[in-house]
């Protein structure tokens, strides 16, 4: 534990001490306000209720860009850097140096979106909004975050390429919420047992996602987002110790 504490350490202070941290920030920030509050997209004050549906509603094709952004240094840039190779010499097992870099980029994932806060205070201010229901919709983005770069930081290992680690993860990510679309499940229900689009449906991040932003939290979508990211980085690990052996 100790040395994936110091692994985050070293990779969140990386984050910040660079201007590539602040302008992530500000466009997100940037963003999340324009979607929300702007009367062709969100239409915020039109829609005349107090919460934040448009709020959270546009966070997973924020994050089908955004965070494949974060995620795709988090190997590939080692790998380029050649400073894999050091790090993995150093006393820190694989899976410390595999959760260090996920719970870094997490953490600051987390960071950005605590930052919209101001957008929880105004709709408080300009009603009597359900701040249980925002609170697990708020819990809900930050496990899809997780979702995202757990996926993102697989793909990052297996290439030396920032660009090809971006594109690869936006692509997997996008399926992973093309899943959810009627469209899609209404294909499979089409021709398909019920238990194989119910499957593909359930694959979705747009669908657990939706169920808990309205507030409802129920075990089978934490154990979902969970199980997604314990497998990413378990197959994070065995594709670092594949290059350690190689």
């Amino acid at each position: 534990m100790h040395a994936a504490w110091c692994v985050f350490k070293r990779e969140l202070a990386g984050y910040f001490a660079t201007p590539v941290a602040y302008v992530f920030i500000v466009i997100f920030l940037l963003l999340t306000g324009v979607f929300t509050f702007a009367h062709e997209l969100g239409q915020f004050y039109e829609r005349g209720q107090a919460d934040l549906d448009p709020f959270f509603g546009f966070h997973p094709w924020l994050y089908l860009f955004l965070i494949p952004a974060i995620s795709m240094r988090l190997w590939a840039e080692e790998r380029r850097g050649g400073t894999i190779e050091l790090l993995l010499t150093l006393p820190v097992p694989t899976w410390a140096a595999v959760a260090g870099k996920f719970l870094a980029a997490w953490a600051f994932a987390g960071i950005a979106l605590a930052l919209t806060f101001p957008v929880w205070i105004t709709v408080n201010y300009l009603g009597s909004p359900d701040n249980g229901a925002i609170l697990t919709a708020y819990l809900g983005s930050l496990l899809m975050a997780g979702g995202f770069l757990a996926v993102g930081s697989c793909i990052s290992a297996m290439t030396k390429s920032q660009v090809i680690a971006f594109v690869v993860t936006a692509v997997a990510c996008f399926l992973l919420l093309l899943t959810g679309f009627p469209l899609v499940q209404d294909f499979f229900k089409g021709w398909a047992p019920p238990l194989v689009s119910n499957t593909v449906a359930g694959l979705s991040f747009l669908t657990r996602f939706d169920s808990i932003s309205k507030g409802v939290v129920s075990l089978r979508d934490l154990v979902y987002f969970l199980s997604l990211i314990g497998t990413a980085l378990a197959i994070n690990g065995i594709v670092i110790d594949l290059k350690k052996a190689g």
